[in-house]
């Protein structure tokens, strides 16, 4: 890749998809090389065989945050970077050094009892335990998306339409900004979103190993249940904001995630 290339990950008509559908796809986003360097430290992190489906027995697992080479490496691809500057603005996000917590979805009969629809919350409510880490059931989110600059979703294994993918909503961040606006800055929690962009197409987040989904905060999406044959590894960190996102900006310099929510409220 050029550096002019690096500079400019995505075309114009790429940056206008964002805006409208609330993400774009980046293929070979990272390596494959990668992907599969990643999976091996997962496997062996797992309470279960890689080549025995009779220790699958459990419809998800969760893994700790790593901040690993190959995680590490393969969310600070050149491309990733520059289609961050393009997506957030340059200067407005925050590199990140590890890739968070990690679900592994297995082919299982069960409901996975995570699979319904959401958006990512980014920040904790006042009366939270700061010492409570692990329950974000009063976490917000609100209209400038504090805390959170875009939603990821990375593939570290091939995944097909019947392997789990993340549902996405297509085009629901613009219903979201609208439930958002009316609570302005302290935001929303324990948001019931099932019906949010329930008359929005449906895509899946499907692509070979080092495909990368780069999603709006807003956009609603949900996980489902595994039919294919083999454990899908994906997971979706949060990008980090260096500076908060702004609706009205003097010298009118907003970045596709604040145009889009600008169109959703009709300030544009």
């Amino acid at each position: 890749m050029t550096d002019h290339e690096c500079r400019r990950a995505l075309e114009p008509a790429r940056i206008a998809h964002f805006i409208r559908d609330g993400f774009v796809r980046i293929d070979n986003a990272f390596s494959r090389d990668l992907a599969d360097a990643a999976r091996a430290i997962m496997w062996r992190d797992l309470p279960c065989r890689e080549h025995d489906p009779a220790t699958w027995t459990r419809p998800v697992i969760r893994l700790p945050g790593y901040s690993d080479a190959p995680f590490r490496d393969a969310i600070n691809t050149a491309v990733l970077h520059a289609a961050f500057d393009q997506i957030v603005g340059p200067g407005r996000w925050r590199p990140r050094r590890d890739i968070g917590t990690l679900p592994v979805r297995f082919p299982h009969p069960d409901d996975p009892g995570d699979a319904g629809w959401h958006v990512d919350v980014s920040f904790p409510d006042e009366d939270c335990d700061p010492n409570e880490t692990s329950d974000f059931s009063a976490w917000r989110v609100n209209i400038t998306s504090r805390g959170r600059a875009l939603l990821l979703l990375f593939l570290f294994s091939d995944v097909g339409e019947n392997d789990a993918p993340t549902r996405i909503r297509v085009g629901s961040h613009l219903q979201m900004a609208r439930y958002l606006e009316p609570a302005g800055e302290a935001g929303r929690a324990r948001m019931e979103l099932d019906g949010m962009g329930a008359d929005c197409p449906i895509a899946l987040a499907t692509g070979p190993a080092g495909t990368v989904y780069i999603c709006h905060p807003f956009l609603v999406h949900a996980a489902q249940k595994h039919r294919g044959t083999w454990p899908r590894f994906l997971v979706q960190p949060c990008l980090h904001l260096a500076e908060p996102y702004r609706l009205e900006r003097a010298d009118g310099d907003y970045s596709p995630v604040e145009i889009a929510i600008r169109i959703a409220l009709e300030r544009a």
